[in-house]
C-alpha cells in the first residue's frame, strides 16, 4: 500500500513495486488522478487497485483501513508517502494541516492496519531533512490551524514527528520493520512554484527521490534493521530532537489520545 501515489515519489514508488510483482493498493483522495496510475500498472503487466483515503480526515482514515482489513489479505509493505508542504489551514478534525496530514493521519492509518500486518511487515515513512529545522514540538500549536505565512516551520515539525514515530514504533513493535526516509529535494508539488527556479538544478526527479523509499521497502540489506533514518540508501543520524526517546513517547501518547485510541 502506497499513500499519495497519484504523482511524484508516491507514483514512482507504486509503479516500481507493481513492476516487482507486488499487488499495490494505491491510496489517495482523488479517484480521477489516481485510477490512471492503476491502469498504467495493469498495462505494464502489474496489479493494483484504488483506495479512497483522505489523511486530513480521521474518519476517512478509519474507513480506508477497514476496507483493507476486511479483505483478509496480508499487507507486506506500507509506504506512508502522502503529505502537504506549504499552506495554511486545519484538518477536518481541527489539527494543523501539516501535522494532521503528514503525521497524525499516517499514525492512525498504521495503527488501524496492524490487523493486516505479519511479522516482518515493512512500514516506510517518508520524512525529510527538513526535520533538522525543528528544535522540538509545540503540542499546543499543532492542535490549531497553521498560522505562519507559508507553513515551512510547521512542515519541519511534522517531518520531525515522522522520524520520532518510526523510532517509537520500532521500540513498541519489534516484530515489524520500520524506516524513516529522506528522499532528497525532489521535484514534486511540495515545492512551491516560486521556489522552484532557485533550486531546479538541485532537484531529483520523482524516480530518483523514490529510490531509497523502494530500497527500504524491498532490499535484503535492511531486513534486520528497524527504527532508523535513511538518506541515499544509507542509515544516517537524524537531528538531536529526533533522537529524544522521551519526546517520541510523548508524541505517541498524545497521538493515541487525539486519534481516540485510548
Amino acid at each position: 500500500m502506497v499513500t499519495g501515489a497519484s504523482s511524484g515519489i508516491g507514483k514512482a514508488t507504486a509503479l516500481a513495486l507493481a513492476g516487482s510483482g507486488y499487488h499495490v493498493v494505491v491510496a489517495g483522495r482523488s479517484r480521477e488522478r489516481t485510477v490512471p496510475i492503476v491502469d498504467k500498472m495493469r498495462t505494464e503487466g502489474g496489479s493494483g487497485e484504488f483506495l479512497h483515503l483522505d489523511l486530513a480526515s480521521l474518519q476517512s482514515v478509519r474507513q480506508a483501513a477497514r476496507v483493507v482489513v476486511d479483505t483478509g489479505r496480508t499487507l507486506d509493505v506500507l509506504v506512508n508517502n502522502a503529505g502537504v508542504g506549504v499552506g495554511r489551514g486545519a484538518t477536518e478534525d481541527g489539527f494543523q494541516i501539516q501535522f494532521g496530514v503528514n503525521h497524525l493521519g499516517h499514525f492512525l492509518l498504521t495503527h488501524e492496519l496492524q490487523r493486516s500486518f505479519r511479522p516482518g511487515t515493512r512500514i516506510v515513512q517518508v520524512s525529510s531533512a527538513a526535520h533538522f529545522n525543528a528544535d522540538g514540538i509545540d503540542f499546543e500549536r499543532v492542535v490549531a490551524p497553521t498560522r505562519s505565512l507559508f507553513g515551512w516551520r510547521e512542515y519541519g515539525v511534522s517531518k520531525l514527528a515522522n522520524v520520532l514515530f518510526v523510532r517509537e514504533m520500532a521500540r513498541r513493535h519489534p516484530e515489524y520493520r520500520v524506516y524513516a526516509v529522506h528522499p532528497g529535494m525532489t521535484d514534486t508539488g511540495i515545492i512551491p512554484g516560486w521556489v522552484r527556479p532557485f533550486v531546479r538544478r538541485r532537484l531529483f526527479t520523482p524516480e530518483q527521490g523514490a529510490e531509497t523509499v523502494i530500497w527500504c521497502a524491498t532490499s535484503d540489506h535492511v531486513e534486520d534493521q528497524t527504527g532508523l533514518y535513511y538518506r541515499r540508501k544509507e542509515s544516517r543520524s537524524p537531528s538531536e530532537p529526533a533522537q529524544d526517546d522521551d519526546l517520541a513517547r510523548e508524541l505517541w501518547t498524545r497521538s493515541e489520545r487525539w486519534c481516540g485510541l485510548t
